[in-house]
């Protein structure tokens, strides 16, 4: 049987790399330092594609909050932390699409996932506390409410014993909606001796079967058809939908205020009689005892990492001139043109300045990764709203420090095959290391192929437990983005999209049931004439591998044929590049 969200490991394909790239002499020491604890601050400049490994690296010596200036980049860089490290190893911490003070609640699946790991960290859940937790900085800068990790979620396992009238109360309790079909994250439906809910963590909705109070069996089920999959899961954990759950505290506060604030009456009755308010998020700073910071809640030798310092700076900084901005014009027109009704500072964004002095309160150590050398005076002086200037580097036992890691970025070839191998070719020749990583299997084999071709020693292999010999390339699969040169460790690293010069298109939301893998097409192993079936455009007929040049970029693409749009016209044909092989499987059906 399966569990909910799997508590599958990652599969560690890159430690070798981790390794090889832990023995350049900078990051060694830098190494060194984050296990002794010698530096509380240190700037380290490097390319960005450098940044996983090392993070990878330090994550075996302490635990690691990586903050990113973006949504998109947060995710990418847990991503391929994940696949280095093992997916219960890392966890993505996302923010709120909305700001502190807009009367919009965040979605359910953001909630979700904000909950799961706090729990965790809080040693309140199934799975341990992770090593890294990757966020970007916008969650790095939001107060939240106090406690949310120690919040009792609605646990469901086969053999377990519940009264369903009692545990659709428990449900509601935890902000989910009660409908009589679920379509939606934050749903549940009840009929007759069947549970249908929808957890905001999940990427599918599940069905409880019961007899009499016991539950029997659980299915994923699909939101399309209703249809129930038939693997069968062990047990789930259904989290919370809001970070504001309406307890009689919180109610009871509200009904206090409605008197003193008549033009938030509206909301504040709805709250008091226990119902949920699109928005009510926004008041939590008057409604509960206390708010708190993530850093507040990180274990006590955890080491921030910064990735690019001066994007992430500007972009707190806009983050709280917005924010404030908006606090401002909302809130005034609410009060009828005056000012705040409510003090709701408590919830608004901390400056990155305040967050970092928090951290190096706590002990924590704040690194930065540059792609270019920081200027002397970077982030170490503060200046408050009153002019008062701190000096931030009395925290550190051993002053701010800023070091250089020689490395470069891959070439971006965009599609030359001749300058990428004749690069291979001539590091080859002078003995490095060289590694190709495709996110795919079937660009692996295709690169494989095609090096084998050139005459180029070439090896494809499924996992790199160890370090990849000299004098010939490293072939396989994992989810790094670019790739990386160590001159001094003659190592180079490529990926397919420096070969092809575009990244995959992949849709993360779009992720299959359990018992539905797709069967990944191999273009090695196509004939013409063969069925297959694209996620966009349906079933075609496979018609060969072809080599084509596009805006001064030459790439390969698999050809597929279609019938002809046209009476008594040649079949339609599409052309997808290797990049995007992920979309393509066998016809089985």
């Amino acid at each position: 049987m399966a569990t909910a969200r799997g508590g599958k490991l990652g599969r560690v394909t890159l430690s070798a790399l981790v390794d090889l790239v832990a023995q350049d002499p900078t990051i060694a020491e830098s190494i060194g330092d984050a296990r002794s604890h010698a530096l509380t601050s240190l700037d380290v400049t490097m390319p960005p594609a450098l940044r996983p490994m090392v993070a990878a690296a330090l994550a075996g010596e302490r635990p690691l909050l990586v903050v990113c200036s973006t949504y998109r980049e947060a995710e990418d860089v847990s991503a391929v932390l994940a696949d280095i490290l093992g997916e219960d190893d890392v966890a993505y911490y996302p923010a709120w699409e909305t700001l502190p003070h807009e009367r919009l609640s965040p979605r359910s699946d953001t909630v979700g996932r904000r909950l799961e790991v706090l729990r965790r960290l809080a040693g309140n859940d199934d799975r341990p506390a992770p090593r890294v937790i990757v966020a970007p900085v916008r969650s790095v800068l939001q107060p939240q409410v106090k406690g949310l990790g120690r919040l009792r979620p609605v646990r469901i396992a086969v053999g377990d014993d519940h009264d369903l009238t009692e545990l659709a109360e428990r449900l509601v309790g935890a902000a989910y909606v009660r409908v009589d079909l679920v379509e939606r994250r934050g749903e549940f439906a009840v009929r007759g001796g069947i549970l249908d809910v929808f957890p905001p963590t999940e990427e599918h909705p599940l069905r409880i079967d019961f007899f009499g109070d016991t539950v029997e069996e659980i299915h994923y089920f699909a939101v399309a058809d209703q249809r129930s999959d038939t693997e069968i899961v062990d047990h789930f954990i259904a989290y919370p939908c809001r970070e504001l759950l309406l307890t009689p505290d919180v109610r009871d506060r509200a009904a206090e205020l409605i008197s003193d604030h008549p033009e938030l009456a509206e909301m504040l009755e709805k709250i008091a009689q226990g119902h949920a308010v699109d928005g009510m998020e926004s008041l939590s700073g008057v409604l509960v005892d206390g708010m708190e910071m993530l850093v507040e809640l990180l274990p006590d030798d955890t080491h921030v990492l910064v990735a690019d310092p001066e994007l992430v700076r500007g972009r707190a900084q806009d983050l709280v001139a917005t924010s404030e901005e908006f606090r401002a014009a909302s809130w005034s027109g609410a009060a009828g043109g005056g000012k705040a009704p409510i003090d709701l500072g408590a919830a608004a964004y901390q400056t990155l300045a305040d967050v970092r002095a928090l951290a190096l309160e706590r002990g924590l150590a704040w690194w930065s990764f540059s792609p270019f050398a920081a200027a002397p005076e970077d982030a170490d002086v503060v200046r408050t709203e009153d002019g008062e200037v701190i000096d931030l580097s009395v925290h550190d036992t051993a002053g701010p420090q800023g070091r250089q890691v020689h490395a470069e970025s891959a070439t971006n070839w965009r599609g030359d095959t001749e300058a990428a191998v004749a690069d291979m070719r001539a590091r080859v020749a002078d003995d490095w290391r060289v590694v190709v990583l495709t996110e795919g299997h079937g660009l692996a084999a295709r690169v494989t192929e095609l090096l084998a071709e050139q005459e180029i020693a070439a090896v494809l292999v499924d996992d790199l437990p160890a370090a990849p010999e000299p004098s010939r390339v490293t072939v396989t699969t994992g989810a790094v983005r670019h790739g990386f040169v160590l001159p001094e460790q003659r190592l180079a690293v490529y990926t397919g999209v420096d070969l092809a010069g575009q990244r995959a298109t992949v849709d993360r939301t779009n992720r299959k049931m359990p018992a539905r893998r797709k069967n990944q097409v191999n273009p090695l192993e196509l004939k013409a004439g063969d069925a297959v079936v694209h996620d966009q455009h349906g079933v075609g007929r496979y018609v060969e591998m072809i080599q084509r040049a596009v805006q001064g970029a030459t790439r390969e693409y698999l050809v597929i044929e279609y019938a002809p749009s046209k009476r008594n016209q040649p079949g339609d044909r599409l052309f997808v590049p290797m990049e995007q092989l992920d979309l393509v499987t066998r016809y089985v059906g």
